[in-house]
């Protein structure tokens, strides 16, 4: 009703049924939708086009306002179960995920009214478009225009912190909000996307292009999505912009101060849109628009990418789907779960930059960084594109995972995996790890104290699971997010976010006065652990030396200790039971 309630009042206001107008182009370009009025447009584009547009709603978000996806074909296809989309390349467009950088929300209207009044239709012959009109809906309405303090317009905009106060750009894959949840399952779950686009704009330095390109971390894509989608699409991206006069950057990240030392290639873990979309094998990108561009020109450039990328698809649509049907199907016998850069293998790149120097500062009086304009340069520079295993395991058949992980189970069904469950209970031979070792930031981050550095120690062993405990095989297409979250060694593992915090306590201890003789008495019957004990002294001084330490070393090797302290839950299935 809101909605309707805003369309009635934006209609008058911009002669939307007569030109489909929209508040970015009523303002000359100096503003960009409100999310009302970004929803009430679409509603009166999808009533003009019924045959080539359809508004629908994919979920909530953590404001209480509905996430809306648009569909945009040639032929009104409208859900994810029409027959028709068999054979169509799925092309999923993100925008507003940081709703202070908003070029791709009005960009996307742009192309969108242009794709519904007909405009290039060999661009949907074989593509189906989703747009995403706003994500973050909460940060969308705590709108204004100082958040942004390095950007050049629009006039105001929304804020980078969502209704929680979460960045939903690392909040893919451990999905805390609403809006992640809703997207993750009514997007890519449903549809399948084939390939994802998020629009940004950039922090940092200066240079000429209006536009830098991150894409998805190639070593995290299959080997046959890899190839593609580096040396075709991603070419074919700089090449087209270049001819056309426009050309891209990528993104700036430089391994040293500044660009001319060289640029790293983006690690994008599955807390990221693209890390994510890349586990569902999705390649992705990430629209970087450059800050200090007038706005008008950001949109133009977030437009012109999302067009070539429609071009691009037209033509190679066919080749990728044929790839991701392959890959789908592939079934790696080991999987690597974290990664650090191979400083041993330099590629190069283009970049288009401007000098950066130094003056004195107005404020300090001390050396301060500006780019000189005047003296703009081109060069091929440095390119760390590789990343080296740091992590590897060996692909279960299953992972097992006690119905009491409420949480986990969720996010791995929005995800698109298929679970089964025990209808019995079942006694099976699992690996289990046991965390002891690992260690745990100091500071929260998006609501989480994480760990890292996770050494597991593995163990086999005889559990009996519950009816209605699940089983998850990993002979599906969605293996990866199963190996990348449920392997705590992984960056973005569920047990690096704390979603298994609980095990990580000891429930029963000890009193020493009453241990004392109980731990005397198993001594004096236990030859083997006296052994045992023994050593362990002598190889530990600090053992040796400190009571309330022999006391517990005896604990933790007696019956009396609990089996299940610091056991992760998760059972591994080397083979199918």
């Amino acid at each position: 009703m809101r909605c309707l309630l805003a369309l009635f009042v934006l209609l008058p206001a911009l002669g939307v049924a007569q030109t489909l107008q929209t508040p970015y182009e009523a303002s000359g370009g100096t503003q960009t939708a409100t999310y009302a009025e970004s929803i009430a447009w679409y509603q009166a584009l999808a009533a003009a086009h019924p045959n080539r547009v359809v508004l629908t709603e994919i979920g909530m978000t953590d404001v209480g306002q509905p996430l809306h996806l648009v569909v945009v074909s040639n032929d009104g296809i409208a859900a994810p179960d029409d027959p028709r989309l068999r054979g169509r390349t799925v092309f999923l467009v993100n925008n507003g995920i940081h709703p202070g950088e908003p070029e791709g929300i009005d960009a996307s209207m742009l192309l969108a009214r242009d794709l519904a009044q007909g405009k290039h239709p060999e661009w949907l012959a074989q593509t189906v478009l989703l747009i995403v009109p706003v994500f973050n809906v909460g940060g969308a309405l705590n709108r204004g225009p100082y958040s942004r303090a390095n950007q050049n317009g629009p006039a105001a905009y929304g804020f980078r912190g969502n209704a929680r106060n979460l960045d939903l750009n690392r909040d893919f894959i451990k999905q805390d909000s609403r809006n992640a949840q809703s997207l993750i399952y009514g997007g890519f779950t449903q549809w399948r996307p084939h390939l994802f686009l998020d629009n940004h704009t950039t922090n940092g330095a200066d240079y000429p292009p209006a536009m830098t390109l991150i894409h998805s971390q190639r070593s995290k894509l299959a080997p046959a999505l890899r190839s593609w989608f580096v040396d075709t699409l991603v070419a074919q991206l700089y090449a087209r912009h270049e001819a056309l006069g426009h050309p891209l950057n990528p993104y700036y990240n430089p391994r040293y101060d500044q660009a001319e030392g060289g640029i790293v290639e983006f690690n994008d873990s599955p807390r990221y849109s693209t890390g994510f979309a890349a586990l569902q094998n999705c390649p992705g990108l990430v629209a970087e628009a450059h800050m200090l561009k007038p706005f008008a020109e950001r949109v133009a450039a977030t437009r012109r990418l999302m067009e070539v990328l429609l071009e691009v698809l037209a033509q190679q649509g066919p080749r990728l789907r044929a790839m991701r049907e392959a890959v789908d199907a592939e079934r790696p016998t080991r999987h690597v779960v974290a990664w650090a850069l191979d400083t041993t293998r330099v590629d190069s790149i283009r970049f288009y930059g401007y000098p950066a120097r130094q003056k004195p500062s107005a404020i300090h009086g001390q050396p301060r960084t500006y780019y000189d304009r005047a003296a703009p340069w081109a060069r091929s520079v440095p390119y760390w594109a590789h990343y080296r295993p740091t992590a590897e395991v060996a692909v279960p058949q299953a992972y097992i995972i006690p119905q009491a992980w409420g949480e986990v189970i969720e996010r791995l069904w929005r995800s698109g995996v298929g679970l089964q469950r025990l209808k019995t209970d079942t006694t099976l031979e699992v690996t289990v790890y046991y965390l002891r070792q690992y260690q745990t930031a100091q500071r929260p981050y998006e609501g989480h104290y994480l760990h890292y550095s996770a050494q597991p120690e593995p163990k086999t062993e005889r559990l009996t699971y519950r009816a209605g405990d699940y089983l998850a095989y990993t002979d599906q297409p969605t293996w990866r997010v199963l190996v990348e979250t449920l392997e705590p060694q992984g960056p973005d593992s569920y047990f690096s976010w704390g979603f298994f915090d609980s095990i990580l306590q000891q429930k029963e201890y000890f009193s020493d006065y009453l241990w004392e003789d109980t731990a005397a008495d198993l001594l004096a019957t236990d030859p083997d652990l006296r052994r045992r004990f023994e050593a362990a002294k002598a190889a530990d001084s600090t053992l040796a030396q400190t009571p309330r330490a022999q006391l517990n070393w005896l604990y933790r090797n007696s019956p009396y200790y609990e089996p299940t302290a610091y056991r992760y839950p998760i059972g591994r299935l080397e083979r199918k039971p």
